[in-house]
């Protein structure tokens, strides 16, 4: 499950649950069936657009009440539920665990590179800093020209407004952390 539909799971189950509707409530005044409205609130489907409109028109609330982060004081993420919001099998994959947020000036994700690959990242942006956290294998991170070796349980800092390469050198699978800071 991606961050979007984890949104659209907890803030349909919050909405309707605020307003003392049942599964079946909540079905006879949007016209989706109770079992995908069930399967929504699990996180289990993925809704088409033409779904959601009916959930809004039908609970008359706005789009933008279902995608939204949920304000919650928890919110786990289940990384065995997540989608890779990138991927080149065999290669690297990333997932997306925090993604940009206006209210929110960080982002979080988790880069897992295969032996003998490596994972070329754009620039960020101005006044990015990026933060990363070995927490498998070596990290070899590359920028403009300069090589820098991150191991297993170090960190590394840097100003990511600027290309960079995060390369796997070594024989076993790299996965580390990356956090993006903006300046506000």
């Amino acid at each position: 499950m991606d961050y979007l539909n984890q949104n659209i799971a907890i803030n349909l189950k919050k909405i309707r649950q605020a307003r003392g509707m049942s599964l079946d409530q909540a079905a006879e005044q949007t016209g989706v069936s109770k079992s995908m409205l069930g399967q929504i609130e699990r996180g289990e489907a993925n809704p088409t657009i033409g779904i959601l409109g009916r959930i809004v028109s039908g609970l008359r609330i706005g789009l933008d009440s279902l995608v939204k982060v949920p304000e919650d004081s928890v919110y786990p993420v289940d990384r065995s539920r997540l989608t890779p919001s990138k991927e080149e099998t065999g290669r690297y994959r990333v997932l997306t665990y925090f993604p940009y947020e206006k209210a929110r000036n960080f982002e979080l994700y988790v880069i897992v590179v295969w032996p003998g690959e490596a994972y070329t990242s754009g620039a960020h942006g101005e006044g990015t800093k990026e933060y990363v956290l070995v927490n498998k294998g070596s990290l070899t991170l590359e920028i403009e020209g300069e090589e820098h070796l991150v191991k297993t349980g170090d960190a590394f800092r840097f100003d990511s407004d600027k290309a960079h390469v995060y390369q796997n050198r070594g024989k076993e699978v790299l996965e580390f952390v990356s956090v993006f800071s903006y300046r506000t």
